[in-house]
């Protein structure tokens, strides 16, 4: 039986192998972590079915996480109804979409700060460091309520505890109680998340809180700084595309839904579900026990939802991707990320229409051993 996660492979979107392999079953059996059997799910409507359906659950899954953190220190994606919905229910207003286009104008002014300083640089430029991951980090930050100039440690932190492998326990360990630690010390502080959430209806306790503020840190910067790296790499090696988003920014809203669709994102799959009561999928009966992966990276590439899967359409007449997930997991920031990626590629484009890629003496950097895709550096020429 095939050990999950697979080994790392390059590129951007679904490695040509792993899709026909989902392709080529619906449920693949796969063992994880502790030598545990599960079931990778690879169908849309299957996916969907495990990320909604209440039989399915992620809070009695007790083995442990896809990557370096434990379930302790994860407020929603690892519990079920009632824990996760008044966890989130104390944030939601934060990032609904009206709270997204009311924090447009200053996600846009970061987006140009950031590339006035960009373009003062000579010579090739390090597009994730100078621009790609600042940007959603500055943007979570200001919403928890963290000064700008402490981005770079949070960010630092944050890689040791995505980590599927990368870096060691005793970092993980480290980078854990440090973030933590730094929470701890701001609750009630500032004007952000951080200062009224200790004082909410209902409100979430200390470790709730510091927990909460560290993990919509991981999920608000890392989630979508990868997720960028993805996009920009392939709007640097597709010519027709870039020069098609530059004369027609119009056209930037669709493209960002095909790359979260066409992008290869989650590097070790989704979190473990435990099948609570008899249940079926594509068909095949399952036991109560038996452990699901819910794959929304090969939900997005599904022949039966998709026509040409794995192409890049900028024309899709309908696109019901996953890629901010389902159901009661929908991404809580889903808003947020729309506004920040439409912000980041435009700007980009509009700012510097003949952006092309810079020769890497080591190849591309993609992130490997990470619980998220993308790449850790990107070298362009602005001009």
């Amino acid at each position: 039986m095939t050990e999950f996660p697979f080994d790392s492979r390059p590129g951007v979107a679904l490695d040509p192998g792993q899709a026909a392999l989902f392709r080529s079953q619906a449920l693949v059996p796969v063992r994880i972590r502790g030598n545990h059997p599960a079931l990778l799910v690879t169908g849309h409507a299957d996916v969907k079915t495990v990320l909604s359906d209440p039989r399915f659950s992620r809070q009695q899954w007790h083995g442990g996480t896809m990557f370096a953190r434990s379930p302790d220190t994860l407020a929603l994606a690892t519990t079920d109804p009632p824990l996760h919905t008044r966890r989130r229910r104390t944030v939601q207003a934060a990032f609904t979409h009206r709270a997204a286009e009311t924090d447009r104008p200053w996600i846009e002014q970061i987006a140009d700060d950031l590339l006035d300083a960009a373009g003062a640089k000579p010579g090739p430029v390090d597009l994730v460091a100078a621009y790609l991951r600042p940007l959603p980090y500055l943007v979570v930050a200001r919403i928890i309520g963290v000064p700008d100039g402490d981005v770079e440690l949070l960010s630092a932190w944050t890689d040791a505890m995505m980590s599927a492998g990368r870096f060691r326990a005793e970092e993980v360990t480290a980078a854990t109680a440090a973030m933590h630690g730094y929470f701890r010390e701001r609750l009630g502080t500032g004007d952000g998340l951080l200062a009224a959430l200790p004082a909410a209806p209902d409100p979430l306790s200390e470790q709730e809180i510091v927990v909460m503020a560290a993990g919509l840190v991981m999920a608000g910067g890392d989630a979508t700084a990868s997720h960028l790296s993805s996009c920009a790499y392939h709007l640097l090696h597709d010519d027709e595309l870039r020069r098609t988003l530059t004369t027609k920014p119009d056209l930037i809203p669709a493209a960002v839904e095909e790359l979260l669709r066409w992008v290869w994102f989650a590097g070790t799959g989704g979190q473990p579900h435990v099948l609570l009561a008899d249940a079926s999928l594509s068909g095949v009966p399952l036991r109560a026990g038996q452990v699901v992966i819910p794959l929304t990276d090969a939900a997005n590439h599904d022949p039966a939802v998709y026509s040409d899967p794995d192409e890049f359409r900028l024309d899709r007449p309908t696109n019901p991707h996953l890629g901010f997930g389902h159901g009661r997991h929908m991404c809580l920031g889903a808003p947020h990320a729309r506004v920040e990626l439409r912000t980041a590629i435009s700007a980009l484009l509009r700012r510097f229409p003949d952006l092309r890629a810079a020769p890497d003496p080591d190849g591309p950097a993609w992130r490997d051993r990470m619980f998220l895709r993308g790449l850790w550096r990107l070298p362009v020429h602005l001009r």
